[in-house]
């Protein structure tokens, strides 16, 4: 069959009808108001294409868009009533590109690409995205950050995960929070594996909420409690720290599996226990005032502000049932240093082994005084039993000294 033959055929098969669903290949016969006057080429069939068929732009002028004898693609939409021979019929392009972009969209979803969109609008609940169709990004799958005002958003083009695509209901959402959530867990790998707990860094102040400040160390958020702000009391991170303030910070914790570090700023400078036991030592023997008196020993203050505690069973060589019986708050003691723990923030202390008198009959050397410490840790450097730390030695004062 000659070449000719087969193009006859071609044009012959096309002349027999055109069905709705059909894309056709159509040629701009005439522009009206509103309105595309189409034909089908090779196949003698007219229709038209109405303005929110062929763009989106309510406003546009169809003439300033297509000219007579402009030749496209056009899907066909249904037949409408007519005398002509073959019908009339509807025929939109903007539903043939979104078809096209369909086609596109559910290979990306299944590959797990990512596609861009450009902001069109915002309503309740999210925005309107064009990704070659219409799609929709919920406020909630914005940002992994609570997003409030939508409108800043409009206009931009943006990176954006399908997380459901459904062209008969022509249903497209959208999500770009799972792109920052991939991004931010690369992100806190590469960094996380140049840190170790421990480290001390330099930090940019990102965010500050109620229970705390976000750093930026190294393009990745780490998290300071406000109880990591300082060694005083902080009321609301924002009374100390301000967005963009550079910070020192010391790595305290590292989650690989939930990307998250706790970070320090109050860790990076010696805590008020250690400056004031800076020039304190164990076996150290001084003078101190009774600050206050328990049912299991007496506080006394070794420095400004800082308290160590004299266990009752340090109290004296004699059976002591409560400190009260034979110390009263403000007296003047003389302790020894038995063991100063700066980790736990305790200072053990010895009214007893301080009184050289006794220490020569009892001890002679140190045996009874090593016993002593490991009655001590055993009664009350447990953190089960009469323990103390920081905040019991320095109560409110830190808050006084603000």
């Amino acid at each position: 069959m000659s070449e000719n033959s087969n193009q006859f055929l071609d044009a012959l098969k096309q002349m027999q009808g055109v069905e709705v669903g059909d894309i056709v290949d159509v040629e701009v016969l005439d522009i009206e108001d509103g309105q595309i006057d189409v034909g089908v080429e090779n196949a003698g069939v007219e229709g038209v294409i109405t303005r929110r068929e062929y763009t989106s732009d309510r406003n546009a002028d169809l003439r300033d868009l297509v000219k007579p004898g402009d030749k496209f693609k056009a899907l066909v939409l249904r037949r409408a009533g007519g005398d002509k021979e073959n019908g009339e019929f509807f025929f939109s392009v903007t539903r043939l590109k979104e078809r096209e972009a369909y086609d596109k969209l559910q290979k990306d979803f299944e590959d797990g690409n990512a596609v861009e969109g450009t902001v069109t609008s915002s309503v309740r609940g999210g925005l309107i995205v064009d990704v070659g169709t219409r799609g929709f990004l919920p406020a909630s799958l914005i940002s992994n950050r609570y997003v409030s005002d939508l409108k800043p958003y409009i206009g931009k083009t943006m990176k954006l995960k399908i997380t459901e695509i459904d062209p008969n209901k022509n249903r497209l959402i959208l999500s770009h929070k799972d792109l920052v959530e991939e991004e931010r867990e690369e992100a806190f790998d590469k960094v996380a594996s140049q840190l170790v707990v421990g480290d001390v860094v330099e930090g940019k102040v990102s965010r500050l909420t109620n229970f705390g400040a976000f750093i930026d160390v190294g393009g990745v958020d780490g998290l300071v409690h406000i109880s990591e702000i300082s060694y005083k009391h902080v009321d609301k991170p924002s009374d100390v720290l301000k967005v963009g303030q550079d910070v020192k910070v010391k790595v305290i914790g590292i989650d690989n599996d939930r990307h998250r570090s706790a970070l320090s700023i109050k860790q990076t400078d010696p805590s008020p226990l250690e400056q004031a036991t800076a020039d304190l030592n164990e076996g150290d023997i001084f003078e101190g005032e009774v600050k206050s008196l328990t049912n299991f020993g007496a506080f006394v203050e070794v420095a400004d502000g800082i308290q160590g505690l004299v266990h009752v069973s340090e109290i004296s060589n004699k059976h002591v049932d409560k400190p009260s019986d034979v110390l009263k708050v403000g007296q003047s003691v003389k302790v020894k240093v038995l063991n100063i723990d700066p980790s736990d923030r305790r200072i053990s202390l010895s009214i007893k082994a301080a009184d050289s008198n006794a220490s020569s009959e009892n001890h002679n050397s140190r045996p009874r005084r090593s016993r002593n410490e490991n009655s001590v840790n055993k009664k009350y450097m447990s953190d089960n039993d009469n323990g103390f730390a920081l905040g019991d030695i320095i109560g409110d004062q830190l808050k006084d000294r603000k």
